[in-house]
Order: C-alpha cells, then sequence, then structure tokens
C-alpha cells in the first residue's frame, strides 16, 4: 500500500509545504553513520576490544599444541584483552619459546605473520604487544645473521623476522615526515644556558649568541629490504621506537634486552670493573647478597660474561641465560640501545633485576667499547656506570641508616567495647 500523497490525482487537497517536507523520504547518508559510531565511545571501545580478541583468538591458533596456550582464552575473555596479553608473563614464555625455536624466522612463519598483521593494526596496545618482542627478535636475528658458518651453502632464511623489523621502521619514517632528528646545543660560553646579552649585538655578534643545532638521527630513507648495509640502521630505529613506548614495555622484556646487550658486546675482561674497584664496589657481591635475601635465581657475572655462545632455544630452556652472540655495533645500533638502559638503569620504577642486568649490561659495553676506542660510546657507558655506582651507594648508605636508626614506640590502642 503506498502511503505517499499523488497531486496529480486530488489537486483540490494541495500539500502544504510542512506536509511535503514530512512526506519526503530522506536518503540514507552511510557517511553520516560512519561519524556518529566513531565519535561514540562505547563503540570505539567495543571494536578495540573486539579486534584484540580476535587476534588473541589467532594467536592461540598458531602456537604449537603442546604448549601451554590454552590460558590465552581467558585473556581474551578480559575488560582489555590487549592489555592482558601485555602484562601475561606467561603468555611472553610461551610467544618466546614458538620464536626462538630453529624453525621461526621464515617467510612462512605464522608467529613472524601474526607479529606483522597485529602491528600494521590501529589499536595501540596491540601495538605495544608486538613491541614487547623485539628484544628477542632482535637478538635472534642478529645472532643467526652474525653466526652464519662459512660452510652452509645459504645462509637461514629471515623473511619473516625481517618483514616485523621493516614494518617498525616503515612507522618511524612515516612518522618523522621526511626530517631529521635534531637536538639543540647551549653555548658554553655563556653563564648559563637561560642568559642573553641585554645590549642587542651586532649582526656579526648575533650570530655568535645562536645557539647551534647538533643532528641526533638524519632523516630515515624507505626500506624494502634489510640490506646489510641497512641493517644496523633499521634495527636501531626499532629500538627507538621501542624507547619511545618503555615505560609500558613490561619487565621482562627489559630485561632480555638488558641480557641481550651483554651478549652483543662480548667483552669479558678486567676492565670492565675498573670503576667498581675505585668507588668501592663490589657488583657480584651486591647481586649475590640480594639472591640471599629474596631468594632470586641471579647468576653470577663471570657465568653471564662466559657464556657468550648461540644457544638453542627449546621448550626446556632457562630465561635467565642470555640469548646471543657477539656481533658488531656501529654507533646506529648503539646509540639507541644506551638510551634503553639508561632507562632500565636508572628509572626508580623498573624492579632490582632489571637494573642489575642492565648494570651489567653496561659494563660490557664499556669494556668492548675500551678495546675498541670509540670515544663516545666510553664517554657514554662510563656516565652511566658512575651513575650506578653512586645510585647503590646511596642506596646502601639509606640502608644503613635505617638499620641504626630507632624506631619511635607506637601509642597503645584504645579499643572501645559496647556493654
Amino acid at each position: 500500500m503506498d502511503f505517499h500523497r499523488n497531486p496529480s490525482v486530488n489537486n483540490r487537497h494541495s500539500p502544504s509545504p510542512a506536509s511535503s517536507v514530512s512526506s519526503t523520504t530522506v536518503p540514507h547518508n552511510p557517511s553520516a553513520t560512519t561519524a556518529t559510531a566513531d565519535n561514540d565511545p562505547m563503540h570505539s571501545w567495543w571494536e578495540s576490544v573486539s579486534k584484540a580478541r580476535s587476534r588473541i583468538h589467532a594467536l592461540s591458533s598458531i602456537l604449537p599444541p603442546h604448549s601451554d596456550s590454552f590460558f590465552l582464552s581467558s585473556l581474551a575473555d578480559s575488560d582489555r584483552p590487549a592489555l592482558s596479553l601485555l602484562s601475561s608473563h606467561d603468555a611472553y614464555s610461551v610467544i618466546s619459546s614458538a620464536l626462538s625455536s630453529s624453525v621461526s624466522g621464515s617467510g612462512s612463519d605464522p608467529l613472524c605473520h601474526w607479529l606483522y598483521d597485529t602491528f600494521l593494526s590501529s589499536d595501540p596496545h596491540l601495538r605495544l604487544v608486538v613491541l614487547s618482542f623485539l628484544p628477542l627478535l632482535s637478538s635472534l636475528y642478529l645472532s643467526r645473521v652474525h653466526s652464519t658458518s662459512s660452510d652452509s651453502p645459504s645462509p637461514p632464511s629471515l623473511a619473516g623476522f625481517e618483514a616485523v623489523l621493516l614494518a617498525l621502521y616503515s612507522s618511524e619514517v612515516k612518522s618523522r615526515a621526511g626530517k631529521p632528528v635534531l637536538v639543540a646545543i647551549p653555548d658554553l660560553s655563556q653563564p648559563s644556558l637561560y642568559h642573553s646579552p641585554l645590549n642587542k649585538p651586532n649582526s656579526v655578534a648575533q650570530a655568535q649568541f645562536r645557539p647551534s643545532v647538533g643532528v641526533l638521527c638524519p632523516s630515515l630513507e624507505p626500506q624494502n629490504a634489510v640490506k646489510s648495509t641497512k641493517r644496523a640502521c633499521i634495527i636501531g630505529v626499532a629500538l627507538d621506537c621501542y624507547y619511545k613506548q618503555i615505560s609500558q614495555m613490561p619487565s621482562w622484556s627489559k630485561l632480555e634486552l638488558c641480557r641481550s646487550a651483554a651478549s652483543w658486546a662480548g667483552q669479558d675482561c678486567c676492565c670492565k670493573r675498573e670503576f667498581d674497584k675505585e668507588d668501592g664496589l663490589d657488583i657480584d657481591g651486591f647481586s649475590e647478597k640480594r639472591a640471599l635475601e629474596y631468594g632470586d635465581e641471579i647468576e653470577d657475572v663471570s657465568v653471564k660474561m662466559g657464556n657468550l655462545q648461540v644457544e638453542t632455544c627449546g621448550n626446556n630452556s632457562d630465561d635467565s641465560e642470555p640469548k646471543g652472540f657477539r656481533i658488531p655495533l656501529p654507533w646506529e645500533l648503539l646509540q639507541p640501545l644506551l638510551r634503553i638502559l639508561g632507562h632500565c638503569l636508572l628509572a626508580p620504577l623498573n624492579s632490582q633485576d632489571v637494573k642489575d642486568a642492565a648494570s651489567v649490561a653496561v659494563r660490557c659495553l664499556y669494556a668492548r667499547a675500551s678495546h675498541d676506542l670509540v670515544p663516545q660510546v666510553i664517554l657514554a657507558t662510563r656516565s652511566l656506570i658512575q651513575l650506578d655506582n653512586r645510585t647503590r651507594a646511596a642506596a646502601k648508605a639509606a640502608t644503613a641508616t635505617n638499620a641504626y636508626t630507632p624506631s619511635k614506640d607506637k601509642k597503645s590502642e584504645i579499643l572501645l567495647v559496647s556493654k
């Protein structure tokens, strides 16, 4: 039945403008509906949760059947599945074991495909999950690249690892928009950083007071493949992405990076302890004392430094052992690595295990730079070592002060009992 009036049939009762407007059918605008859905926070939250749950279910389907992947379904049922996956140590252990297998890293590796597709999603929490596995992924990739023997006819296929690294690199290229990262260097000839001359100088003097600008990182070029000449730059940019989100990274991810950095340095000599002897600190004794107090399984530094070869990490691998290989360390790779180690060493919210592992890594890098004669790395690592020693000395003095400070007697509590 047609409910619209036909004016050609009955001309005596012409519709009014108001009735004409009300009887006109408004066409459907899908863009308006999409804009309304995007502005709805409840819809955005549910879309994010649905996307995270689908990614977690996809992850549980590609993990080995013998692994304990059944608990991933419980993570998917939480209110924030992506953050639950990020903060789950059991999930990190299962995925790490799958990544560390000897057949991982190829172009057909489903786990690498999952990491690549998850990072390309628009959910920032899912991207954090991928970033948390960057220390392990970069360690495995660099170890297998540099440990390839000359007897093998062809190097192992690592296209899966390279695809994830290129995804991280491309995201940083897009965010920088072809511009270099600059840093303003203050003029040390001035009395202070905020000093400016009272009188207006002429053009020649004005050029002298102009602060100099240093290039912290040059502009990045898009890369379609991981070439040997660009490998350190690509991994360094990926580590820079990790550093930008390091405050949200779990402690076991930071611990993995510190152990990998110590293995990459691969330098075990007495020069890494020269600052400890000067300041009267013993990092080994500190770690052993803490292990006895808290029951943590912290290995001796000499044992850690003695195990510098590539390890085949299976299901029975120990997470406390370093995974890596001694590799070349150009400045493009060391610059973001030292920033991350500085955060792991000095950030107050980091666990003591992370600080101890970062202390070992910084000393190994200092020993490596001392033998390679790299001045900028020597200065940076020496500064971190001295800051670490001062922090530990201050903590030790505070502990001794609190031990000899008598505690005040608490007032007896009066309990009122109704009769």
